[in-house]
């Protein structure tokens, strides 16, 4: 077949067109394929401390800023297109305090997707997650990161769910009054049987039960009691660096047998062994370093993110802490996908609450996980899912085991 010179004229800027698209991701360059099944996915994560931002007099979420890792236009150009916003704060503050301060920030999240409700909806199912995103809109989702917010009473839990939170770590570095946490020392042998009753208050609620931070006992003392799958919001495998906070592999296997999923953190001590055997020496260790920084903010969530950023910046700068590759994501990402299978994966950055990697300084980057994993042989069913379908599934089903329990008390 003869071909005009028109056709190939038209073949020619078409994939010219391809190029310019590939490389309109800011500052890196991603294959044609992978922009295209980048920006058509839904790319949800389960955890970023932008919220501590929102009170902080120079930040605006609709406006790039010059720091921090999250805000609308970069979240464009990333195609991060749902977001859990994380309620956190100190998990040494407790009781009726604890509470207020977690209503607060709930509130702030809602005044801020309904001041630019032009680009962000609020989101309380998985329903509403795909109907914003078939409009072009970012779905915005809570979760509450550490159950000592509930101040010891499960009311303030309904009263969370009612206001939209949709998933609940049931602790933070610190034990709280009914479990134990993976970086505090046992104080409940796991879950109490009052922790028991939150975990079960939790599947009645459709909030997810999310195992981030928790010990290893209460990990499988939550994974025995729920009825739905659990998550793990923002964590990463500790088969590949030794960390508390990470998972080995009898749990991510246990995790994914009951269907749930682990969502891979990029905070670079829980990803990088050297990273974190630098950082330990260092700092003393992730936990000491959060105290003694949570004192000199006198508890101000938004100068505890900044701090922490800022001596990790000055630490790596003075050479004593080693450069880490974006790349070691993927390499979380592969070894539980290799262990489990891609239907148990998912994302949970923990941006701006955490020491990114080098090549993921903010949300833009992400296209850059996906190109990664299409290049290591993934289909784009199995990278669709760890962009977000997994989570969207457990959250599904959180829902329906709601509406059974619900149904027949």
């Amino acid at each position: 077949m003869r071909l005009t010179r028109a056709v190939v004229l038209s073949a020619i800027f078409c994939l010219i067109g391809i190029a310019i698209v590939a490389r309109a991701v800011p500052g890196d360059e991603i294959s044609a394929r992978a922009h295209k099944l980048h920006f058509s996915s839904i790319v949800l994560d389960t955890h970023d401390d932008t919220t501590q931002r929102f009170f902080s007099a120079d930040y605006d979420l609709g406006k790039r800023n010059a720091d921090g890792h999250v805000d609308i236009p970069r979240m464009r150009e990333g195609g991060m297109n749902a977001i859990f916003f994380s309620i956190w704060i100190d998990g040494k503050i407790m009781g009726p305090p604890a509470v207020q301060k977690a209503l607060d920030q709930i509130d702030a999240v809602h005044e801020n997707v309904n001041k630019y409700s032009k680009e962000m909806v609020f989101a309380r199912t998985a329903y509403d997650v795909r109907r914003a995103h078939e409009e072009g809109k970012i779905a915005a989702l809570m979760g509450v990161e550490g159950g000592h917010m509930i101040g010891n009473d499960i009311r303030v839990l309904r009263i969370f769910a009612d206001l939209g939170v949709r998933y609940m770590t049931l602790t933070h570095f610190y034990n709280d009054e009914w479990a134990d946490s993976s970086t505090d020392k046992p104080a409940h042998n796991g879950l109490t049987d009052f922790g028991k009753e939150i975990v079960r208050e939790m599947n009645r609620q459709g909030i997810m039960v999310d195992i981030s931070h928790v010990s290893d006992k209460t990990f499988y003392d939550a994974l025995e009691v729920s009825k739905a799958p659990l998550i793990a919001s923002h964590s990463s495998c500790r088969a590949l660096c030794n960390h508390p906070r990470d998972m080995t592999d009898d749990m991510i296997k246990a995790l994914a047998a009951k269907g749930g999923v682990i969502q891979i953190n990029y905070e670079k001590s829980f990803i990088d062994q050297a990273y974190k055997d630098a950082s330990d020496k260092e700092t003393g260790g992730v936990v000491q370093q959060l105290c003694e920084i949570t004192k000199h903010c006198n508890n101000d969530e938004a100068c505890v993110s900044r701090e922490l950023a800022n001596r990790e910046k000055k630490l790596t700068e003075e050479g004593k802490l080693p450069h880490v590759s974006w790349e070691r994501i993927v390499d979380h990402i592969d070894h539980a996908v290799k262990l489990v299978g891609a239907d148990h994966v998912g994302l949970g950055s923990d941006f701006d609450g955490a020491s990114m990697p080098d090549g993921m300084e903010d949300c833009s980057k992400l296209p850059k996980i996906t190109d990664a994993l299409l290049k290591k042989g993934y289909s784009e069913g199995d990278v669709r899912k760890i962009l977000g379908e997994n989570t969207l599934r457990v959250m599904e089903q959180a829902e329906r085991v709601s509406r059974e329990l619900r149904a027949h008390p």
